[in-house]
């Protein structure tokens, strides 16, 4: 239906990387109050990757994104554009010009997108567009946070959830076959405080009548609660209206990829849409919240292990601060 409005994608490659450090649930009990059976029973994480202190955004970000031009047969020259999705870039002006420059694609226009948890699936939208107008006919989407630098290490109630890592496709402009098949965004700024990585500022006087604000930003805080009403609520409707869109049933959804947030999310949207478990891909007892990486990083995962095939047709949708929440139609392959 979409392919109406202009030209064919096909999404040809995906890929991924991950820190080498990992700390399982044992290790965060000697960090706070915890026990593996405490996470895991609420969440579904059992260990997760972080970045050394001399890690970076930009590296894993650039591996993930050359595994998935390895995967689907280019160079990074025959790159138009890249989007990285991320809430946290080595640099706050941005860190999409740096991976360009690392992969040497120079050809490549370079971008940052931030919506959080929910970004991967707006990067992928975004990237649409401008393949569908006929703009750019290659775009590599990267998602990639290190959330450990803004965890509050003292904090079970969010220190537990997350992880870092990176995963990326290349999106390509496709003239017999369109794989894009439909999508749905959305926002509700009213409910913003209930996932926040906010900037406190400290006053500092310039010159009499002057003062400006200087400061850093805080560490994760959230309504797990709250996230979780809404992610159970508005996920499943969005996923539907996106489905309409693409003009296919849930029967014909083969694969359900959801944000990696808690499992009991996943389970609970998969049964409000009437989706089996065996169609429900998870991979965040090994990652756990990976933020806009989870989502690239799961589908990246099943790809190589052969699960997915030609054809199969994805519901991906994410959801997190913003509040933000999206899904999209595509399917796998050329």
């Amino acid at each position: 239906m979409l392919q109406q409005l202009g030209i064919g994608i096909a999404i040809t490659g995906t890929g991924s990387a991950v820190p080498s450090a990992v700390l399982d649930n044992h290790g965060m009990s000697h960090i706070v109050e915890t026990s593996d059976e405490w996470i895991s029973t609420r969440t579904g994480i059992r260990q997760r990757r972080l970045a050394g202190a001399d890690g970076s955004l930009k590296a894993i970000a650039t591996q993930a994104a050359q595994n998935a031009l390895d995967m689907a047969g280019i160079t990074p020259m025959d790159v138009d554009l890249i989007l990285l999705t991320t809430s946290t870039p080595d640099d706050l002006f941005g860190s999409a010009s740096q991976i360009q420059a690392e992969l040497g694609a120079a050809q490549a226009v370079a971008f940052d997108l931030t919506a959080a948890c929910s970004g991967f699936v707006f990067g992928m939208v975004t990237a649409s567009q401008f393949i569908r107008t006929g703009t750019y006919q290659t775009v590599l989407v990267i998602g990639a946070d290190i959330l450990s630098r803004w965890v509050d290490w003292t904090d079970r109630r969010t220190c537990v959830l997350f992880g870092d890592g990176a995963g990326a496709i290349v999106m390509q402009a496709h003239p017999e076959n369109d794989r894009f098949l439909g999508f749905e965004l959305r926002s509700d700024g009213t409910q913003s405080d209930s996932l926040t990585l906010a900037f406190q500022s400290h006053p500092k006087a310039l010159v009499d009548g002057i003062t400006v604000g200087q400061g850093t930003f805080q560490p994760i805080a959230m309504n797990g609660q709250e996230i979780y009403r809404f992610a159970v609520k508005k996920v499943p409707e969005v996923i539907e209206k996106a489905l309409f869109r693409a003009n296919l049933t849930v029967d014909q959804v083969d694969w359900l990829l959801l944000h990696q947030a808690n499992q009991r999310i996943l389970d609970a949207v998969a049964e409000r849409l009437g989706i089996p478990d065996h169609k429900v891909i998870s991979n965040m007892a090994k990652y756990g919240n990976t933020s806009a990486a989870s989502i690239p990083l799961a589908l990246d995962e099943v790809v190589r292990e052969g699960k997915i095939k030609s054809g199969d047709v994805i519901a991906a949708s994410g959801f997190g601060a913003g509040l933000t929440w999206g899904a999209a139609i595509f399917q796998w392959g050329r």
